[in-house]
């Protein structure tokens, strides 16, 4: 199995420029092209938040036929700069989306179980594993043991070394730690909200935040730092279920690059 995650497009309505700079649409556009273009063709995609700017009718209205243009189903979770209700309106025809309260709900229907976290707090732009939530995953997560497990959420929950953006991500992430680990069919955590990849271990899993396929957060590690973007190379992280069971985790960069090249000569021989 092949999963592909998509995070933070930040798509404006009528294709507005995000912060005046970043064309998020001809980006989302771009990405969507690349995943249904791979081969083999992932078999999911999971969107982990942000996939509209302001979470207005207007914006999803816009946003949604780009990710309708995916080659395989896709799942979404709303992120920070999302509106729950707004985002549930929209994917009203999506019916692995609860009806009402949070945006959580398991997907059976692969070798690799997919458990979608709604960790927004209304109006914030940090996140939280409420009590609530954390008691709807840890019932989850008792409910079927037998499959590797892949969870996306929006925030990350541990520091990255950003400042500006650690201070906004999942909050009683210690509570939320424990019953992840406590569960070891857990073997990752796919999150957004930071716009580039970094991955640590977290809670006996790894914790992985996927890049943007338009705009990245500076990574700048000082302690003082204004908040800022940069527009890197975009890409999207693909997970591979292997022959041994365990999910491992790929960057896939978007647009069109030198190669592939052979390293063999046709003889066998390392090209020199």
């Amino acid at each position: 199995m092949i999963i592909a995650q998509i995070t933070d497009p930040h798509i404006k309505a009528k294709g507005r420029l995000a912060y005046r700079k970043v064309d998020t649409v001809a980006g989302l556009r771009a990405c969507v092209a690349h995943v249904n273009a791979l081969s083999p063709m992932p078999d999911v995609v999971v969107m982990s938040g942000d996939l509209t700017d302001f979470g207005t009718p207007d914006e999803y209205a816009y946003a949604r036929p780009l990710m309708d243009e995916l080659s395989m189903p896709y799942y979404i979770v709303p992120g920070n700069h999302d509106e729950r209700e707004a985002m549930r309106l929209a994917f009203t025809d999506h019916s692995y989306l609860p009806r009402s309260g949070f945006l959580n709900y398991a997907i059976e229907d692969y070798p690799v179980r997919l458990i979608g976290l709604d960790t927004v707090v209304p109006g914030e732009p940090f996140g939280e594993m409420c009590h609530q939530r954390i008691d709807w995953l840890d019932a989850c997560l008792r409910e079927d043991q037998s499959k590797p497990t892949l969870i996306f959420m929006h925030h990350p929950p541990f520091i990255t070394g950003i400042r500006h953006m650690d201070w906004q991500n999942c909050g009683n992430n210690q509570a939320f730690g424990r019953v992840i680990a406590r569960h070891p069919q857990v073997q990752m955590a796919l999150c957004g909200h930071v716009h580039r990849a970094i991955e640590t271990r977290w809670a006996g899993t790894l914790a992985s935040i996927g890049p943007s396929p338009c705009h990245a957060v500076a990574l700048d590690l000082s302690e003082n730092v204004d908040p800022a973007f940069v527009v890197e190379p975009p890409a999207c992280r693909l997970v591979h279920l292997n022959d041994e069971n365990q999910l491992i985790a790929h960057l896939s960069y978007i647009g069109a690059f030198d190669g592939p090249h052979p390293f063999f000569n046709s003889d066998g021989t390392l090209i020199d």
